[in-house]
């Protein structure tokens, strides 16, 4: 929108009458049903409860509370700006465009002062083209001094000068940092002793003198102090992105392998938490030790588990609850484990597993990466704990994204860069988002397999852009490699798979193998242990011997051939199955072995014949208990064959998601309907009152309003009603009567395009309408 765009001619005139006091009704009013629906679109707060007319519209526009809200979407242009403007007495008489222009100093680009003028307008901040008005509470949305620019300080410079501070000097610029800059003090007086704090922290150039009793802590500082991206506040211009160029396919491919890793330890989360849920705090979230402990087991360090956790909740595919089966040392509180979601989440394939975790990160209202800082009692954070949560924090990574994707595809930006170019776009927000949140959040895009390099991959662009599921899914398959089915097998029994393989090959060989080392190429090795637990899951050694002998393109070994074979032997000759459970042996020494050992009696353990005993135990610790005492036994079911008894892992029910609490965005249509019912009230507005009501302010007879309703019924004319809603809330607008009668009024609303019923005992006043 230019100066002159949208301009009510007569408000406008310089020197007119109503140059000085136009307001921001009446500006609204001149304006276009698009123009009054952007607003409502930029500023959602200002429709709830949808206004009677445009008073009420601008009214609600220049409070505070929603002047602030609306000054959080505005960059350091604009809110210099809304700042001079203030400065100026705008909301009382008014600041011409040329003493802005003076104002300004040649600081910022003609072009980008309309632009940044236009988007205060759309959003009715500022009102008027020549002479500019501007909303009184404006004043408080800038947080620097626009008026009196000091120098610049880099972020070097203020590290290196706070460096030199003892305790008692950095509490005293906190203390200003986090309340008023603006300190009183009686060291700031000439002549005080150069050793006082106040007078180093002026010779650091840490404070400015205003008067003898008066320092300023300078807004750079502030920002240093809090943690914040320390900008120049005077700089009017966006910073400058150096982009670095990167092939889309090499970003794509360092996404595709973070994503991949991503998938894998999500498993393997999943299963630790099925093997041994672990127990939820009083306080709610999963503890240190036990975060230390699912590390442990899945092999990865604990900020990563944290982050997992986070994501695998978010996700729906854990959650707290009383899992199912309950831990042996059930204790009766909630414990966090895999939901019955996870085992479709398992079964579905790579692309789809990264979308589901992908998409969650993207929404999820928490910042997993403030697991372990400290909270306001000086304790650590925990993961999956109340304290993570942030409403603010989908909105927050997809202004991060929105960055790196408007750079290009395949350029990517620093930290640095992007930090820069977050706090100039956004400085209301440089609390929350300062470059310590921006590199996390960086990070934790990173790790999703959303940024590669430093770049938005393709996958993460359809997947921020909102494309269809199938799109996304189809970005991802063509950044991951295509699966194989083959493996390379060598001599020292370790098998390479040099891709990801195909799901039923993976599924195989992860049976007989254990992963040694993960990545781009995977390394599983093969023992004695990991050939039982592929017999014990009903594999016989000819499967086995078949499966490497199809799939591997190397030379199987002789040795891995004998380790098969020499564990199937002695695989599988003690049976155990349910009498409650039974031991059967056809070798006899064999079976009274078992018996006569110290295991027999743990289990109970009674022979019946020299070839069968039986136990009280269930049929699963039966198995463990003599595996654990050094015996192979093999699970059986009635038939005799040997049946896969590994535990699935706990389950719990997956929770209703809790609902965001964010402000909802009206749609085209809701917006549509809001300012034709704007423009309503504004017509009922300007019809004189009377008709229903008497001189008193009593209400007319029900006769005299049913008879004033039929006429404009029979005439078709049309009336403006004063109505009363259930809920007590009175309004007034303009209707077409179609039909009175039984204590109802139908009428047409123009306001909504529909005919619409009114109870008559409800309607407080009638004017017929010229």
């Amino acid at each position: 929108m230019t100066d002159t765009e949208g301009a009510a001619p007569a408000a406008d005139t310089p020197g007119g009458p109503a140059a000085a006091t136009e307001s921001l009704a009446l500006w609204l009013a001149a304006r276009s049903d698009a123009e009054l629906a952007e607003l409502l679109r930029l500023r959602p707060d200002l429709a709830v409860p949808p206004p009677a007319n445009l008073a009420v519209l601008a009214a609600r526009a220049e409070q505070r509370a929603s002047v602030l809200r609306a000054a959080d979407d505005l960059n350091v242009l604009e809110l210099t700006l809304l700042g001079l403007l203030a400065l100026e007495r705008a909301a009382e008489v008014g600041v011409r465009r040329e003493q802005l222009t003076d104002a300004l100093a040649g600081r910022a680009p003609v072009r980008a002062v309309d632009k940044a003028l236009g988007a205060l307008r759309e959003r009715a901040l500022v009102w008027g083209a020549k002479v500019l008005h501007v909303a009184v509470a404006a004043a408080g949305a800038v947080t620097w001094r626009v008026d009196q620019p000091g120098e610049s300080m880099t972020a070097d410079q203020i590290e290196a000068s706070l460096g030199h501070l003892t305790d008692a000097e950095r509490r005293l610029l906190e203390t200003l940092a986090t309340s008023s800059p603006i300190g009183r003090t009686r060291d700031a007086a000439p002549g005080t002793a150069p050793d006082r704090p106040v007078q180093r922290l002026l010779a650091l150039g840490l404070l400015h003198w205003i008067d003898d009793q008066t320092v300023e802590l300078p807004y750079q500082v502030g920002q240093a102090l809090r943690g914040e991206t320390v900008t120049d506040p005077t700089a009017l211009t966006p910073p400058p992105i150096r982009a670095s160029k990167h092939k889309i396919a090499d970003v794509n491919a360092a996404a595709a392998g973070e994503a991949f890793e991503l998938v894998r330890h999500s498993e393997d989360l999943i299963a630790a938490l099925g093997d041994q849920p672990a127990p939820t705090l009083k306080a709610g979230g999963l503890g240190v030790r036990e975060t230390r402990r699912l590390a442990k087991v899945a092999g990865i360090d604990e900020a990563r588990v944290s982050l997992l956790a986070e994501l695998l909740a978010a996700a729906g595919l854990i959650s707290s609850g009383a899992p199912d089966p309950l831990p042996a040392s059930d204790t009766g509180d909630d414990y966090w484990a895999p939901t019955v979601a996870a085992d479709a989440w398992l079964n579905s394939s790579t692309a789809q597993r990264w979308q589901t975790i992908a998409q969650a990160w993207l929404e999820m209202p928490r910042r997993p990466w403030s697991v372990g800082l400290r909270d306001v009692n000086d304790k650590p954070i925990a993961a999956l704990s109340e304290e993570v949560r942030a409403s603010g924090a989908p909105r927050d990574r997809r202004f991060v994204l929105e960055l790196l994707a408007e750079l290009g595809t395949g350029h990517g930006a620093t930290v640095a860069e992007v930090a820069a170019a977050v706090a100039w776009r956004r400085p209301r927000w440089s609390a929350r988002l300062g470059a310590g949140a921006v590199e996390h959040t960086l990070a934790e895009a990173t790790a999703v397999g959303l940024v590669g390099r430093g770049a938005l991959t393709s996958p993460g662009r359809s997947l921020l852009h909102g494309a269809p599921p199938e799109s996304v899914l189809a970005e991802m398959n063509a950044a991951l490699p295509a699966p194989i089915d083959y493996v390379l097998v060598q001599a020292d029994l370790t098998v390479v798979a040099p891709g990801p393989l195909v799901p039923d090959l993976q599924e195989q060989i992860t049976m007989v193998a254990d992963i040694e080392s993960a990545g781009a190429a995977t390394m599983y090795r093969i023992g004695e242990s990991s050939v039982r637990r592929a017999l014990d899951a009903g594999q016989s050694a000819a499967e086995l011997q078949s499966l490497f002998a199809n799939h591997s393109r190397t030379p199987v070994p002789q040795a891995l051939t004998y380790l098969i074979d020499d564990v199937a032997r002695r695989h599988g000759r003690l049976r155990a199955g349910m009498a409650s459970s039974f031991v059967r042996c056809e070798d006899p020494a064999l079976l009274a072995e078992v018996v006569s050992s110290p295991v027999a009696e743990r289990l109970a353990l009674r022979a019946l014949a020299p070839t069968v005993a039986i136990s009280q135990a269930a049929l699963a610790e039966v198995l463990e208990q003599l595996r654990a005492a050094g015996f192979a036994p093999a699970g059986e079911d009635s038939s005799g064959s040997i049946v896969d008894l590994r535990p699935r892992g706990a389950r719990v029910s997956k929770r209703r998601a809790r609902p965001v609490r964010s402000p909802a965005t009206p749609s085209e249509e809701q917006l549509t309907n809001l300012v034709r019912a704007l423009r309503a009230g504004e017509r009922a507005a300007a019809v004189p009152r009377g008709g229903g009501v008497r001189s008193d302010g009593s209400r007319a007879s029900s006769a005299a309003t049913m008879a004033l309703l039929q006429l404009a019924a029979r005439v078709k004319r049309s009336v403006r009603i004063g109505y009363v809603d259930a809920q007590g809330v009175a309004s007034e607008r303009i209707v077409d009567p179609v039909s009175v009668g039984g204590g109802q009024l139908d009428a047409f609303d123009p306001a909504t395009g529909a005919i619409r019923r009114f109870t008559l005992h409800r309607v407080i006043s009638v004017a017929l309408v010229d």
